[in-house]
């Protein structure tokens, strides 16, 4: 059932309930963009996660809270959050559906089935899997579980944020992929109450950027979904939507929007300097420092990188071409 508007208190709760089915993540230091951009960078790496990005944690915290006797899950998905759901599942023993629509690249379509689910192609959007996922979980009596809006998802990416301010309390700033707002409002949640001077900022595509469109009307807005490197932050928020909205506007600093051009350079940076592949998604919060939109901070940056589930024939593509060009 969906609850209250989450607090810090239901993230620490969280952090106690997902303990052991998650991995804890490192800071990691990024030298090497660090000395470029003349800024103190850390990484906290959550492509290390079982299913390669940080989805897993609402997931963990999503399933470990159903009451006992659900006959299975279903959910939508932009590809993470469906093959988080399905591992989860799989280890629970319930059965589990992942509603994707064509905008999926099949890499995920292809790994949320290798961990068991029933995947579902439909429609040409999130928000159409969506609907597609509402009605399979009122008409087969499953458990819907929505891929941000909602109090266990948001508490369970929250998480990042509690280990964030316990390994780095002076941190000045957080940079946080940006889509339908679970995994930054969670964050700024725990951030803010650990960390109260910190700036917490989203990054995401200016390709469909679904929340800041919604910020700047002053309420949830559809927007048209397109196809981005950054696939995993596409979809919109739902014009119903109930919490990540209100904390987004309430907790986060300022929003960010990158061009394609710019997410494919902050990708060959994490890879030729850090030797760090990602998605697109995750290397937002680099492709805005590259960018110039944000001043430096007087002490350290941490950057979320939030998944490494990238085609990586398309990744092979962005290196080559990089190469190319510098040839």
């Amino acid at each position: 059932m969906m609850g209250d508007l989450p607090s810090v208190t239901t993230v620490a709760e969280a952090a106690e309930r997902i303990r052991g089915q998650v991995l804890r993540t490192p800071l990691v230091p990024l030298a090497a963009l660090g000395e470029i951009l003349g800024q103190s960078l850390l990484a906290k790496p959550e492509y290390l996660q079982p299913t390669g990005s940080f989805k897993l944690r609402g997931a963990a915290n999503a399933l470990l809270s159903l009451p006992a006797g659900v006959p299975g899950v279903v959910c939508a998905s932009t590809g993470n959050h469906g093959r988080a759901v399905a591992y989860m599942a799989r280890r629970l023993g319930l059965a589990c559906t992942v509603c994707l629509s064509s905008l999926v690249p099949e890499n995920k379509r292809r790994a949320v089935a290798a961990q068991g689910a029933r995947v579902r192609g439909i429609g040409r959007s999130q928000d159409e899997a969506e609907v597609e996922a509402r009605r399979l979980a009122a008409e087969k009596g499953l458990a819907l579980i929505p891929p941000f809006d909602h109090p266990d998802v948001i508490a369970g990416q929250g998480t990042a944020g509690l280990e964030i301010a316990a390994d780095c309390p002076d941190v000045a700033r957080v940079l946080v992929p940006l889509s339908g707002g679970g995994l930054i409002a969670g964050v700024a949640l725990a951030v803010k109450a650990r960390c109260p001077g910190a700036e917490v900022v989203g990054v995401t595509m200016a390709r469909g950027a679904a929340m800041q469109a919604s910020l700047v009307a002053g309420r949830p807005v559809e927007v048209e979904e397109q196809e981005s490197l950054a696939d995993s932050l596409g979809g919109g928020i739902g014009l119903d939507n109930r919490f990540t909205f209100a904390l987004v506007r309430r907790l986060v600093d300022r929003v960010v929007l990158v061009s394609e051009a710019e997410i494919a350079e902050a990708l060959r940076r994490l890879y030729r300097l850090e030797q760090i592949v990602c998605e697109g998604g995750a290397a937002v919060g680099v492709a805005a420092l590259l960018g110039g939109y944000l001043p430096p901070v007087e002490g350290p940056s941490v950057l979320l990188l939030s998944g490494r589930n990238i085609d990586m024939d398309l990744h092979r593509r962005l290196m080559v071409e990089d190469a190319r060009e510098a040839a």
